[in-house]
C-alpha cells in the first residue's frame, strides 16, 4: 500500500481514463441570492443562526458543520443543534435558505459588496478554478461552498462517470459534465430538497450553453448513497465530508460505488492540529465546516481503512487565507478564540485528497 503527503506546493498530476453512457433529468426553476453590503449586516444582531453545509452530509453522532459563507446566519446567542435529529434539521433548513437566496449577508468569502456572483467568482478562482472552467455555468449554481476544485485534482477524461458528493447547486457536477462529454455521465447526490431543485432548475441552461445532457442530481445523504455498486469511475466532493458525523462510512460507500480501479478526488477541511475547545463549540464553528473537521492523520486512515490505496494528501492552505483577504467575521470570531500569536491557518487547512480503488 502507498500513502503519500504532499506539501500544499508541490505539483502533481495524474491521468486515468474510463467510459461510460450519458444521461440527463429534467430540470427545475433555479433560485436566487442577496447580499447585505450595510456596516451592520454582519454584526451578531444582524444575523440567525442556521447550520449550513454544501450538505450530503448524514447528521448521526451529533457533530456538524462550519462553512466560513454560511458563517454569516449565526449568532453566538443561538443554541446548539446536539442531537442527530437537530442536527439533520438545521442542515436542511441552513442549506435550504443558501438555495432559496434568503441569506442576506457580505459577510461570508463568496459573497462581496460588488455582488454575491463576483464574490463567489472570485473564490472560485482563488481556490484553483479557471474562466474556462466557469465560462458555462448556469447562473447561481457557483455559490461559493468550495474549498478546491476536485474536478481538476481527478484530471476528468471523457466518457467517464463522476460523482459529486453533497452537489449543492450543481457547481462541480456541471464542471464536470464538461469534462467527461457527451459519452460520459456527471451525477450529484444531495440531501437538500431545495439544493436539488436549484441544481435541476440549472440544467436547461447547462444544456443550452454546452449542447450536452449528461448531468443528474439524486435525493440521498453521502452515508448512504443512492448509487449502485461499482458503477461510477469517479468520487469528488467539495468542502463536504468534513460536515459528516460518520466519516468513515463515506469513505466505505465510496470504496462501495468505484468500480474496480476508479479514483477518489476530494477537497475538504482538516486539522492540522486540535481546535481549542471553546472554538469547537462556537455555534459559527458548528455553522461553517471547521468543527467537523478531522485531522489530515485521520482522513488518511479512514481512506486506508474503507480499502483505498494510493493515497496521497496535499494540504492547500489559501481557502483558510481567504477568510481573512475578506475579512469575512467568522475568522475574526475564531481569531478571538485561539491562542495568542495563532491564526486559524496554524490549525485549519484545505486538503486535496486522491486516492484509487484496488482493481481486485
Amino acid at each position: 500500500m502507498e500513502i503519500r503527503i504532499f506539501d500544499f506546493k508541490q505539483h502533481h498530476t495524474r491521468s486515468w481514463r474510463r467510459e461510460m453512457s450519458a444521461e440527463s433529468i429534467a430540470p427545475t426553476t433555479p433560485s436566487s441570492q442577496t447580499s447585505c453590503c450595510e456596516p451592520t449586516c454582519c454584526s451578531d444582531s444582524a444575523s440567525e443562526a442556521s447550520p449550513n453545509s454544501n450538505s450530503g452530509a448524514d447528521t448521526q453522532n451529533g457533530q456538524t458543520p462550519l462553512d466560513p459563507q454560511l458563517a454569516s446566519t449565526s449568532t453566538t446567542e443561538a443554541p446548539r443543534a446536539d442531537t442527530p435529529e437537530e442536527i439533520r434539521r438545521a442542515v436542511r433548513e441552513g442549506y435550504g435558505q443558501i438555495a432559496r437566496g434568503q441569506t442576506q449577508s457580505c459577510c461570508g468569502p463568496s459573497e462581496s459588496c460588488s455582488g454575491p456572483e463576483d464574490g463567489a467568482e472570485s473564490l472560485a478562482r482563488g481556490v484553483g478554478y479557471d474562466e474556462a472552467e466557469l465560462a458555462n455555468l448556469p447562473d447561481g449554481a457557483n455559490m461559493g461552498l468550495s474549498c478546491g476544485n476536485p474536478t481538476a485534482l481527478a484530471q476528468l477524461a471523457p466518457g467517464e462517470t463522476v460523482l459529486d458528493l453533497g452537489s449543492g447547486g450543481g457547481f462541480d457536477v456541471f464542471i464536470a459534465g464538461e469534462k467527461v462529454g457527451a459519452t460520459g455521465r456527471s451525477i450529484g447526490v444531495d440531501m437538500t430538497a431545495d439544493m436539488l431543485e436549484k441544481a435541476r432548475g440549472g440544467i436547461a441552461i447547462y444544456a443550452e450553453r454546452t449542447g450536452l445532457s449528461n448531468v443528474e442530481f439524486r435525493l440521498g445523504e453521502i452515508e448512504h448513497l443512492p448509487v449502485e455498486d461499482h458503477s461510477v469511475d469517479v468520487v469528488i466532493s467539495n468542502c463536504v465530508i468534513n460536515l459528516s458525523p460518520n466519516k468513515a462510512q463515506v469513505w466505505r460507500e465510496i470504496a462501495r460505488v468505484l468500480k474496480p480501479g476508479g479514483r477518489v478526488a476530494v477537497s475538504d477541511l482538516a486539522l492540522k492540529r486540535m481546535l481549542p475547545q471553546d472554538v469547537r463549540d462556537m455555534v459559527e464553528a458548528l455553522v461553517g465546516c471547521v468543527a467537523g473537521a478531522v485531522l489530515v492523520s485521520e482522513t488518511q486512515q479512514m481512506a486506508q481503512d474503507a480499502g483505498l490505496t494510493e493515497i496521497e494528501l496535499e494540504p492547500r492552505d489559501r481557502y483558510i487565507e481567504s477568510m481573512a483577504d475578506w475579512h469575512d467575521p467568522l475568522y475574526s470570531k475564531i481569531l478571538d478564540h485561539l491562542p495568542e500569536n495563532t491564526t486559524p491557518g496554524d490549525f485549519v487547512t484545505s486538503l486535496a485528497v486522491s486516492a484509487r480503488k484496488p482493481q481486485s
